[in-house]
């Protein structure tokens, strides 16, 4: 996928959340998102995807930072039979969701519900809250061979981090 495939794809999230504000996507390899995971949730492992939000700078300020593991993201892509791109833009979605403020832990299927109509109205194939169906029970690479898959979202202590893979 290249950069500004993900920059429409993101702008296009936006605009569906109407979420305003800048917002930074990093994609990167499985040791960087390890070494982040380690650094601010205390999990030394990689994850598909980590949520930054950014210190609330009112309606246009900043909404954060987005992190997802390329190497995780091909992995599910290949698993779950459609493509990296579409993956990506899965991972997006559900960063950019927890940038607006949504928690699939808290919320009560909010977020699921959220994430399920916008991921059918923008044509992506089944999203991470849906695509385990467990409610908060982790998913773990014995549940899907030896691939990791996304799953809950966990703050980070005095970072706002958050991941979907704990």
């Amino acid at each position: 996928m290249s950069q500004l495939a993900l920059s429409r794809f993101v702008a296009l999230a936006k605009r569906a959340l109407r979420l305003q504000g800048e917002l930074t996507v990093l994609v990167t390899d499985n040791e960087e998102l390890r070494r982040l995971n380690r650094r601010f949730r205390g999990k030394n492992k990689p994850t598909d995807v980590l949520s930054f939000p950014a210190p609330s700078g009112g309606r246009d300020g900043p909404k954060g930072d987005v992190a997802i593991s390329a190497e995780i993201a091909r992995a599910n892509a290949k698993m779950l039979g459609h493509s990296t791109a579409d993956e990506l833009k899965i991972l997006v979605l559900h960063g950019v969701l927890h940038l607006a403020g949504y928690d699939h832990e808290r919320d009560h299927g909010e977020m699921a519900r959220k994430e399920l109509r916008l991921r059918k109205s923008l044509g992506l194939p089944l999203g991470l809250i849906e695509r385990n169906g467990r409610g908060s029970k982790p998913f773990t690479a014995k549940d899907a061979g030896s691939t990791p898959r996304a799953r809950t979202r966990t703050a980070a202590p005095d970072t706002g981090a958050v991941a979907t893979n704990p």
